[in-house]
Order: C-alpha cells, then structure tokens, then sequence
C-alpha cells in the first residue's frame, strides 16, 4: 500500500462502530423497552474503556511481535474480539437479557478501545510530519463515520433488518477491516529527503522501559504546556453545547427539528470541518492552523451568544448556527489532534497520544456536567457568554502558548 490512509480510515471507522451504538441507539433500544432515563443515563459508563485507556496503553508499546507487525499484533485481536462480541450481541435482545447485553457493549468498548491505542501508535509510527494534517482527518471523520453507522445508520434499517441483523452488519464490518489488516502489511516509518519525522523504534524490552520513556516525554521542557493546551481547547464549547439544545426548546423549537438540525445536519457539518482541518493542518504551519480554527470556532459562538440575547429569531438562522458552530468545532478538533501527534516521542507514540486524547476529554467534561448547574444560576446569557470568552481568551493565547509546548 502506497499510503496508510485508507486502511487507518477503515480501522477508525470500525472503532466508532461500537461507541456509536452504545452513545446514541443503545439508549433508544433501552428506551423503547421502558427501562428508566436514570438507569439509560447511568449506561453512559459503559463507555469508560475509552477514558481508561490510558491505563493500558503502556502494554501496547511494551508487547508486539516484529515479524507479524508491532501494532498489528494488537490489533488483530482485538478486532477479533469485537467481531465476535457483535455476534454475541445479537443474540441478547434487551427485553430478555438486559444483564448480558450491557456486559456485551462493555467488552466491545473495551476492545475497540484498545484498538484504539494500537491504531493511533500506528498512525504515529507511519505518517510523516506533511501528512498529519490528512492522517488526522482520517482519524476524526473515520470515528464520526463509525458512529453513525453503529448509532444511526443501522438503527434507522433494524425496522427492516431487526435486532439481529444490526449487530450482525455491524460484525460484517469489523471482519471486512479484519482481512484488509491481514492482507497489508504493516508499513514502517519512511523518511524522505527534508523530512523531519523520526524513525519508528521496535517494541521496548521491558515495562520500565517503556514507562521510563513515556515518563521523559511528558517531563520534558513544554510538556506542561502542551497539556494545558490540549485540556483546555474546548472549554467554552463544553459550556455552550450541552445547553443550546435545551435553549432552543425553551424558546419554542421542536425536539424533532433539533434532531434533524442538529443531530443530523450538524454532524454532517463537523465531518465537512473535520476533512477542512485536516487541509488547514496540512497546507498551514500547525502553530498557525490551531490559531486560525481557534479563532474561527469562536464566531458561531458569538452568534449563539447573540441569539440568547433576542426574544425571538426563526429556524434559518438556528440552522445556519448550528452548521457554523459544528463545522468549526470539526476544523478545530483535527488540527489539535494533528497538533498532538505532531508532539508525540514515537518511541512510546501509543502511549503518549493515548495520554494526551485522555487529557483532552478529562479537560472538557467537568465543565460539560455542571453546564446545566451552571446555567440554572446564570441562565443561558450567562453561561454562553462566559464559554465565549473562554474561547476568545484560548484563540488569542495558543499561538504563544503552542511555541512554549
């Protein structure tokens, strides 16, 4: 293979295939089957493989075999895994194993999860310093892609295909991605003429080894300030979204048009700035890209700002908001991640990338849980206005902040 994208496109795919299904049609399943809001919001943790990772991510860069494959030795398996607990799924419909299923979603999450840290270790290991603009893209719109499938997609035709048949395409998938792995070899790290990307190093020899080294990358001189950029890029955004839907409702729209508009139209949008961020991060020097999607995220911000101020605007101007707003914020998330992986010490990429994505979701969710605390005491005007300056205050900090990191 010439190029490593489109098999790191179909891994990330086949990655949001479970999360999507357990974030988004799990919840309707549980639904329609009575079970309580308490206990379908309490399900949510069935995704903390995803922010645990981190805790595993070590063995990734400390086991693999050479000859197979450093991250196709992990990665093997646990689409493996996940084929199989698709299947076994399928056969736990939730008005008659609940028990089961929930235990069955974990375990997908668990191995698409750790899958995850073998295909970013991947991702470190091949793509060069040029291609972390488009390797990103791949990365973003790849999972955004899975999790409409696995949460969307599939669900809209299970009134044709039925519980099985969801779960059942859904392992078609995961072994499609399966046999393209086994049929193309790992590629290693290439370096050409003026490229300044580092060469991929085998697997460490032991534990503390790989411990020790990850130790030196996030104690190194701007390592500080790199997670503090990384934690803090979405801030204003994880205040001002989880209530404009709730905003909107109050102010008269309903629920089925800001499912269409934002659901659907606004995820549309963030794949479209997601694909955008990865041309910006690739034809822009990276410091500059943060800067300039920064800066663009915090317009549609502003606008939302602006319309809780109004006693009344129509339905063109939500949806041209809601548009911006995802767009940007999909510009914005790839060229952090291709900023990430450009600050990542190979030697340990698995590990250390697993540590900054976990950074990046632990710096985003205190503020999104109290949001709507938050905006109970200050109200919408208040909590929008403060995530907007959040956000202005970021966009004008990360240049001088990015070159520290």
């Amino acid at each position: 293979m010439r190029s490593p994208l489109l098999l790191l496109a179909c891994l990330y795919v086949v990655q949001g295939l479970p999360y999507g299904f357990q974030a988004s049609a799990l919840s309707a399943y549980l639904r329609s089957e009575g079970v309580s809001l308490s206990a379908i919001g309490f399900a949510g943790a069935l995704a903390a493989p995803w922010m645990l990772k981190v805790l595993w991510a070590p063995l990734v860069d400390r086991y693999g075999s050479a000859r197979f494959g450093r991250r196709r030795s992990w990665i093997v398996p646990m689409q493996a895994l996940l084929a199989m607990a698709c299947l076994v799924a399928a056969v736990f419909p939730p008005e008659r194993a609940l028990g089961a299923l929930l235990a069955t979603v974990f375990a997908m999450n668990l191995f698409a999860a750790t899958m995850d840290v073998a295909v970013d270790g991947l991702a470190v290991d091949v793509l060069r310093e040029r291609e972390l603009g488009h390797g990103n893209a791949v990365q973003v719109v790849g999972f955004k892609a899975g999790m409409l499938i696995g949460g969307g997609l599939l669900l809209w035709a299970s009134r044709w295909i039925g519980w099985q048949g969801h779960f059942v395409a859904m392992a078609a998938l995961v072994v499609l991605a399966l046999v393209l792995t086994l049929l193309t070899p790992e590629p290693g790290a290439r370096r050409a003429p003026g490229d300044d990307a580092k060469e991929s190093t085998p697997a460490h020899t032991s534990m503390r080894q790989v411990l020790g080294t990850l130790h030196r990358a996030v104690s190194r001189a701007g390592a500080g300030w790199l997670l503090v950029l990384v934690a803090t890029y979405k801030l204003g955004e994880s205040l001002i979204d989880p209530m404009f839907s709730p905003f909107l409702v109050d102010r008269g729209f309903a629920r089925e048009d800001l499912g269409l508009w934002l659901g659907t139209w606004g995820m549309a949008a963030s794949i479209a700035g997601s694909v955008a961020g990865g041309w910006l991060a690739t034809h822009v020097e990276i410091t500059r890209a943060l800067r300039v999607a920064g800066a663009l995220r915090a317009v549609p911000l502003a606008i939302v700002v602006a319309l809780a101020t109004l006693s009344t605007f129509g339905a063109p101007v939500v949806i041209a908001t809601t548009i911006a707003e995802h767009f940007f914020g999909g510009m914005l998330t790839t060229t952090m991640f291709a900023f990430m992986m450009s600050r990542v010490d190979r030697e340990v990429g698995a590990s250390h990338f697993t540590l900054l994505a976990t950074v990046e979701v632990l710096g985003k969710s205190p503020l999104s849980l109290a949001s709507g605390w938050l905006a109970e005491r200050a109200g919408y005007v208040g909590i929008f206005g403060v995530g907007l300056a959040i956000s202005v205050v970021w966009a004008a900090m990360v240049g001088a902040v990015a070159k520290k990191a």
